[in-house]
């Protein structure tokens, strides 16, 4: 992608991200590891309610909710409810705040991410590098890709090991009214 192309799709994402007050959408996200034949795929939903509140509900092939509030990670993994609190750590904020970021698509930070652009059959696609030695030892790129309006259609996540995990969005609503209740554990 060129300087201007990828300056002109920075400004589009972060006027999407500005007025994007609540996502729900469909995902799909494949699980590919390189010594399966095949990747593992799982569906659900997600809600996302502006600034920090984030629910990843799995229905297929299992029952799994994974909700950040208030500093506070809540599972509930088929009844097996549990609470990890994430404001005393820094790995589990800067995953929630990159989870928040990469759901609304404003990752664009020069100084936490090695940022590359790329153009491909009429979308873009950022990859971005975290900077932090600590991060990068679990993640070394998140991969994005956004449509010509500026929403995020994909987000994939490479791991040192080139194992990935790919969530493709479908069904999305932007802006659409969103009880607190949805993100009660």
């Amino acid at each position: 992608m060129t300087t201007s192309e990828a300056q002109n799709l920075k400004t589009l994402v972060k006027s999407q991200a500005k007025t994007t007050k609540t996502i729900v959408s469909d995902f799909t996200q494949y699980k590919h590891l390189d010594f399966l034949s095949n990747d593992i795929i799982t569906k659900g939903m997600l809600h996302f309610k502006a600034p920090n509140l984030v629910k990843w509900a799995y229905n297929k092939p299992f029952q799994y909710t994974v909700i950040f509030k208030n500093e506070s990670l809540f599972i509930n993994d088929e009844g097996n409810k549990s609470q990890i609190d994430i404001g005393s750590s820094q790995m589990f904020k800067q995953l929630n705040k990159l989870i928040i970021k990469s759901v609304k698509g404003d990752m664009f930070d020069d100084n936490e991410f090695d940022i590359s652009y790329f153009k491909n059959d009429g979308k873009s696609n950022v990859h971005f590098s975290p900077k932090n030695p600590e991060f990068s030892e679990y993640i070394t790129s998140f991969q994005i890709t956004f449509n010509k309006k500026g929403d995020v259609e994909d987000v994939k996540m490479v791991e040192p090991s080139g194992d990935y995990t790919k969530i493709v969005f479908s069904n999305r609503t932007l802006n659409t009214p969103l009880n607190d209740a949805v993100f009660n554990p």
